[in-house]
Protein backbone atom coordinates (compact mmCIF):
# COMPACT_ATOMS: atom_id res chain seq x y z
CA UNK A 1 0.00 0.00 0.00
CA UNK A 2 1.53 3.33 -1.00
CA UNK A 3 -1.27 5.57 0.30
CA UNK A 4 0.91 6.54 3.27
CA UNK A 5 0.99 10.30 3.87
CA UNK A 6 2.35 11.16 7.33
CA UNK A 7 2.62 8.10 9.58
CA UNK A 8 0.48 5.69 7.58
CA UNK A 9 -2.22 5.31 10.22
CA UNK A 10 -5.18 6.02 7.93
CA UNK A 11 -3.79 3.76 5.21
CA UNK A 12 -3.28 0.98 7.75
CA UNK A 13 -6.80 1.39 9.18
CA UNK A 14 -8.34 1.48 5.71
CA UNK A 15 -6.60 -1.78 4.80
CA UNK A 16 -7.51 -3.41 8.08
CA UNK A 17 -11.22 -2.48 8.04
CA UNK A 18 -11.72 -2.23 4.25
CA UNK A 19 -12.73 1.45 4.33
CA UNK A 20 -11.75 4.12 1.83
CA UNK A 21 -8.60 5.91 3.02
CA UNK A 22 -9.87 9.36 2.02
CA UNK A 23 -12.98 8.86 4.17
CA UNK A 24 -10.82 8.09 7.21
CA UNK A 25 -8.69 11.16 6.60
CA UNK A 26 -11.80 13.34 6.36
CA UNK A 27 -13.14 11.86 9.61
CA UNK A 28 -9.84 12.55 11.41
CA UNK A 29 -9.74 16.14 10.13
CA UNK A 30 -13.36 16.86 11.06
CA UNK A 31 -12.89 15.30 14.50
CA UNK A 32 -9.80 17.43 15.06
CA UNK A 33 -11.48 20.67 13.96
CA UNK A 34 -14.69 20.03 15.90
CA UNK A 35 -12.80 18.76 18.92
CA UNK A 36 -14.53 15.41 19.36
CA UNK A 37 -12.46 13.40 21.81
CA UNK A 38 -8.74 13.73 21.26
CA UNK A 39 -8.10 12.56 17.68
CA UNK A 40 -4.48 13.73 17.61
CA UNK A 41 -3.65 11.64 20.67
CA UNK A 42 -5.53 8.66 19.21
CA UNK A 43 -3.66 9.08 15.92
CA UNK A 44 -0.29 9.08 17.70
CA UNK A 45 -1.20 6.01 19.75
CA UNK A 46 -2.31 4.18 16.60
CA UNK A 47 0.99 5.13 14.96
CA UNK A 48 2.78 3.33 17.78
CA UNK A 49 0.47 0.30 17.64
CA UNK A 50 0.48 -0.32 13.88
CA UNK A 51 2.97 -2.81 12.42
CA UNK A 52 6.39 -1.37 11.60
CA UNK A 53 6.40 -2.63 8.01
CA UNK A 54 3.42 -0.48 7.06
Amino acid sequence: MNEKKILGVCAWLSDRFDIEVSMLRIIFVIATVVGIGSPILIYLILALVKPANY
